[in-house]
Parts: C-alpha cells; structure tokens; sequence
C-alpha cells in the first residue's frame, strides 16, 4: 500500500456463495480510486485499499447489488464505572462480548428470520397455492405457475441485472433467469416454478452452511467478558472491559475470565488458556507472568496490570488476522477463480449447441433439445468449484486459531505442508527460553560485583539470558546501578558506560575479538559449555571481569516435536548464536543437527543458502535475532510469546511455544489441501455425472439445480469438517 492509499474493511451482509463475493469484487474494483479488494465470503468481510474512494458511493454500489454494508471499527470505549462488591457482584465467566466493533445482531437472528429465508418461504407458498388452485381452475395451469415463479424470480432478476450493470455478467443469476425464462417460453411453467424455488431454498441453506464457519472465528471473540473491575488505589469498581487502558490494575476472581492482557502483580494460581492457545492443561501464573484476555483464572485472586487495550489484546489480534488471512486468496483458489471464469462461459456455449445443434441438423425435437440446454445452463453455475477452496481454507484457519496455530493466509496454509527443511533456534525454541544462572565466575572482583555489573548492563531487555541475570541478581538482593550509552550490539552482546568505564556483557567469541582470554579462562568457558551451559563473558575496559554461566532445558516436548518431524518427511537443523559445545550438548540430547556461533546474518545467509539449493525452509524462532532470517525463509514461525519483531515478520506463530505445534502446522497444512482437493472433485464430479445424464435425457431442470445447490452444499459441509480438526500433543 502506498502512502496515498488508505485501507477500509467492512462487514457484509447477504454473502453466502463464491458468487457473491466475485460479484462484489468486481463492482467496487469498477469504482474510482480503488486500488485493491478482497472479500471473504467466510468471513463476511471485505477490505478496500484506496485513494481517496467515496465510501457512501462505495456502501450505494454494494446496496445496489442486494447486501449491506458496515464499517468494522475498533471497540467502542466505554467510560464510567459504579462501585460493587466483588464479593457479590456478577459473574463474570459467562458473560461474552464480542469486540469487532460493530453489530452482529443480524448474525445471531434465527434463520427464518432472514430475508432469503422469508422469500423461500413466500415462494414455497406461492408454489403450494399454484398446486392446490389448478385442481380447480386447470385452464389457469400455466398462468398460476408462472405468478408463482414470478414470486421468487423477480429479485432475482433484478440482482442479475445489478451484476450485469457491474461487471458480472455471467452470474448465477442471470444462468437461473434465462432457465427459468426458458422453461415458460417452451411451456415447462410447473418446473420453472419449482426451479426457482429450490434455487430459493439452495442459497437459504448456503448461507445457513457458511453461517457456521463465520460462527467460529466470531467464537473466538465472545470469550472475553464484557465488565472488569478495576482497582484505584484500593477502591474497587465495576466497568466496560473497552474502557481499561494500558497501566490500570484489575482484579480478576477465581472463575473469571481475564478481561485483558496483562501481567501478574500479585497472587498466584492455575489458568485455563485453551480458549486463546489451545492448550488444555493450565498453566501456573506468578509475579510477573503474562496473561491473554479470554483465558479462565481457576484457583485464586489475582490482581493484574493491564498491557494491551482492547483494540490490541491478544484475542482481537487473533481474530483480526484470521479474517484477513481468509481475505487472501492461495494460488490455487486463484487458479479455481481464473478457470471458472472460462468454465461458465464455456458451459453456455455448450448449452446454446445442445439446444440448437440437434434440431438444425438431425430435425430433432425442438422443445426436448431446448429443454436440455435450459438443464445444462442450470449446470453451468461455478458456486461448488469456486467455493472449494475458500471454505476449506477459513475452515483450516478458524480450527488453528483455537489450537493456537496461527498463519498469515491462504499462501502459507499451502506452502506449510510442503516443507522439507525446519531450521530452529535452540533458546526459546528448543529449549524453554527461562535459563537460570548457575554460576558466576569473578577475575579481578567479587562474584556480587561482577552480577551487580552484568544485570547493570541487561536493565530493560527482555532477552531470556538478560531476565535469567536480572533474576539472579535479585533474588540475591544486588540492586543494578544506572548505566549510560547502553547498547545492544546484534548477536553480540550489550554495551554501556558505568563510572567512566566502558563495560561489555556477550558471548565468549565476541568478547575474544575486544582482549585476549587467558587459557584458563578458556578452559573454564569449555567446561561450562561441555555441561550445556552458556557463558556470558563480562570486561570492564580492556579487562575481564567475570564470567556468568547459564543453563536452559529443552523444552518437555521438543525431542517428540522433532520427531514428529521426521515422520513428516521435513529435516531439522538447530541454528543458534550459543558456541559449538553447549549448542552440541543440546544437540545431541535432541538428535538433531546443529550450526552454531551465528550471528544473525549467518542464520540468514544458511536459509537463503538452503532455498537456493531447491530445499522449501521453514525458520522457527522467538527473537530479535531470528527476524531478518524469518523473512528470508519460505515460512517463518513466530514460537511462543515472541517478540512484536518476530510476530510482524513471521508467516505462522504457534502461541504455546510447543515444538510439536511445528509438525501440527504441517498436519493443517496437508489436511487442508486434502480437503481442498476432496472438494474439487466434488463439484466437478456432480456436475460432469448430471451433464452426461442431461444430455443422454436421464435428468432434467429438478435434478440439475438440485445439482448446483447439493454440490455448493456437500463442499461446504466436507469443508466444516475442518473446524473439528485437533493437532497433536507433545
């Protein structure tokens, strides 16, 4: 998007086939200033990248086209607060809210509450009453027939004649009116009637079937509570979750839902996040530990900072990704859309021969030929085939989302299962990203002096080697002194000035390029390393200081995850910035391949090296330093709570950190295409078994609609059954 194009993304309403998104797209791309639209028919959204569009003209176009149209805003804030008890107020477990900032009242209405259900229904009645009237008036047979289709054809004869106007020519629409039209010119009034009825009934049951996908990505949304109490100075108060902003203090009671994301301040106790990550063993909150809005607090009170806004919980971001992720369209839903831009053009041009070839040249029945064509016309609608693979692709998102699998788009959906290299990272990754200091080794100084120095230096960073020395000094009671021109030096280490004195925190290699390390150093460096330690050399000028070893454990589930793996047929590679030894003990315990001592560029130029050898790379990592190769691999996967670099670069993200969450990707990824293609086959299949059977005068007007209908159907349901997809536990 350039810097003159803005983005708007709106709800709408009436979607319920892959028509109608293609009709939509093509009237609001026909408009001035438009640059870009996507639309999802499962999501019921739409986003329109533009240069100053009238947006009233755009909103008039898609009205005209038969669908309403709502701005998707950020959740309204809702001010003010009414002292309660929290003894005794309401709980809150069970009340939802749903933050996309705009009405989903006409989601939630029963569906013969529906415009398309009431027409359906008005027309079924229509047709009742032509059956039950021409038992008494048989002179008015085709008069009442045609009133009665008259009923159900006129919207939809002005909805295909908007399309037309619009770019869309070839419509389902416009297929069902010259068939129905068709069927009265050669007196088959009664099946024309009954046509129009059954599309009626067809796209009342398509939009019932898409209702449910669109309902479970709108799930993920109602998990957060609407009310939070929020402390001020100890005086506690009931108010709108929208309105807590980041800094407020909330207590949250046993049983609650969190109603923002936040950080523990005090108390301590089991969460249930299956709602955001999926995962369904709890998990145990302290001082300090990050908590998502939505999740359940089991066991005790906890008094939490709020750190995100509404706008921007972890909730809101998964769901926002996830609608505009089934906004984008993967290269074979690409594929499907341009071949279906021949095929139904195509599909008339055989129904115009059937009906006229066989009479002009074997003097066969007109009206028998006519009707044919008029059947195979019926034939012709694309709605099955373009919605193959959409459907199966927002099913596959939606059922990640609540696993905690989280991809960027139909594109990585399909690049996911065909990997063949995983190259991860080894701290956070691999191993559980909490390493503790386990010994500190002093040079020149005493070991209180040189973590004093050393946590001096990591104020701030929320590094894992950093948190692990801040904790330590801490809980031995150092206090860090205020450093000057502090630094990060990428890969490296961290730089700063205390007292005149320019000191160095870093890796063993990075601090031998600043002095030289005496060989006893460096035997005790190789000691800490053969244990599976990292060592954090520290130099106060040009001298050495101290050393600070430290030891993660691999993750419980990572020997498993790499595994599973292998028994995808996807290789793994550790690439870490550790040194060799302690890279290699970790390494070895996991039985997988490893390249240490690298800086950031070098995980890069192995991946770039690795695609450039044909091989597909998915990067996995949690840091900083893992984002320029992230962006350089074909996928690259966020673990865990990474950091906002990581996430922004990433294509994936697994959201409990869990290393077999890498091969649950891949699972998704295969199933998805599995389903895909299980869908394709399908709605070619019906179609081609019923045009043999039309043309050979087994089936007629009936059985060919019911056709278009029961494929768009049977994909939509084969889809669904994504939603129910489960990965596997480490």
């Amino acid at each position: 998007m350039t810097a003159t194009e803005t983005s708007a993304r709106f709800h709408v309403e009436g979607m319920d086939c892959a028509g109608c998104a293609a009709k939509i797209d093509k009237a609001v791309r026909r408009l001035e200033g438009v640059e870009d639209v996507s639309v999802s028919v499962v999501a019921g959204t739409m986003t329109v990248q533009h240069s100053g569009t009238d947006l009233a003209a755009l909103a008039r176009k898609v009205t005209e086209l038969g669908y309403s149209l709502s701005p998707l805003e950020g959740p309204l804030r809702v001010p003010g607060a009414a002292p309660i008890d929290p003894r005794t107020g309401p709980r809150q477990a069970d009340a939802l809210s749903d933050l996309h900032g705009h009405d989903h009242a006409h989601d939630d209405k029963p569906w013969w509450k529906a415009a398309k259900a009431q027409l359906s229904i008005l027309c079924g009645l229509a047709v009742a009453a032509a059956f039950g009237l021409e038992r008494f008036l048989p002179a008015w047979h085709d008069q009442l027939f045609v009133l009665a289709m008259l009923v159900g054809l006129v919207p939809i004869l002005r909805r295909a004649w908007q399309g037309s106007m619009n770019g869309s020519p070839f419509s389902i629409e416009t297929l069902m009116t010259v068939a129905a039209l068709g069927a009265v010119f050669i007196d088959a009034t009664e099946e024309a009637a009954i046509v129009v009825l059954l599309f009626l009934v067809g796209e009342l049951l398509e939009g019932i079937a898409t209702g449910r996908a669109r309902a479970s990505i709108k799930a993920l949304a109602d998990v957060v509570p609407r009310r939070a109490f929020r402390d001020s100075n100890g005086v506690l108060a009931e108010v709108a979750a929208e309105a807590l902003v980041i800094g407020d203090v909330i207590l949250v009671r046993p049983g609650d839902r969190m109603p923002a994301d936040g950080v523990v301040l005090s108390g301590e106790g089991a969460v249930y996040e299956a709602p955001v990550t999926g995962e369904s063993v709890p998990r145990h909150k302290s001082q300090d530990d990050t908590v998502f809005a939505g999740t359940v607090n089991q066991d005790s009170v906890l008094r939490i900072r709020v750190t995100a806004a509404a706008a921007d919980n972890t909730i809101t971001r998964i769901v926002s990704l996830v609608e505009q992720a089934q906004e984008s369209k993967a290269p074979t839903e690409r594929f499907i859309d341009r071949f279906s831009k021949y095929y139904t053009p195509g599909i008339m041009l055989v129904a115009a021969m059937v009906a006229v070839a066989p009479p002009l040249v074997l003097g066969s029945p007109w009206e028998e030929w006519v009707y044919k064509g008029l059947a195979i016309l019926l034939i012709g609608c694309p709605c099955a085939l373009v919605i193959s693979t959409p459907a199966a692709i927002a099913a596959a998102l939606s059922a990640g989302a609540r696993q905690g699998l989280l991809m960027k788009g139909g594109v990585v959906l399909e690049q996911l299962g065909r990997i063949d290299m995983v190259a991860l990272d080894k701290t956070g990754t691999l191993t559980e990203g909490r390493p503790r200091v386990t010994d500190v080794v002093a040079l020149d100084r005493s070991e209180n002096d040189v973590l004093r120095l050393a946590a001096s230096l990591e104020v701030g960073s929320s590094h894992p080697l950093a948190v692990a020395i801040l904790r330590k000094a801490e809980a031995d009671g150092i206090v860090p002194a205020a450093v000057s021109d502090a630094g990060a030096l990428g890969g490296k280490g961290v730089i700063g000035t205390l007292d005149g004195v320019e000191l160095f925190l870093g890796s063993p290699k990075a601090a031998a390029e600043r002095v030289q390390l005496s060989p006893d150093v460096l035997r005790r460096i190789d000691q800490f390393n053969d244990a599976g330690k990292t060592v954090s050399v520290l130099l106060a000028g040009t001298d050495l200081a101290g050393l600070v070893a430290m030891r993660d454990e691999p993750r419980d589930d990572a020997r498993k995850g790499l595994a599973a793996l292998r028994a995808l047929g996807a290789d793994a590679i550790m690439l870490t910035g550790d040194n060799v030894r302690t890279a290699r003990a970790i390494g070895s315990d996991l039985g997988i391949e490893v390249s240490a001592e690298l800086l950031p560029e070098d995980k890069q130029r192995i991946v770039t090296g690795l695609k450039a050898d044909g091989i597909i790379v998915a990067k996995v990592g949690d840091g900083i330093n893992d984002a320029p190769a992230l962006a350089a691999a074909d996928i690259g996967i966020a673990m865990g709570g990474g950091t906002d670099v990581a996430l922004e670069t990433a294509d994936a993200a697994v959201l409990h950190g869990r290393v077999m969450d890498v091969a649950n990707l891949i699972r998704i990824s295969r199933a998805a295409m599995s389903n895909i293609w299980q869908n394709i086959t399908i709605a070619l299949g019906l179609k081609v078994v019923f045009l043999i059977t039309t043309i050979l005068g087994v089936t007629g007007l009936w059985p060919a609609i019911l056709a278009d209908t029961g494929a768009t159907l049977l994909v939509t349901a084969n889809a669904l059954r994504l939603l129910a997809w489960r990965g596997q536990k480490g």
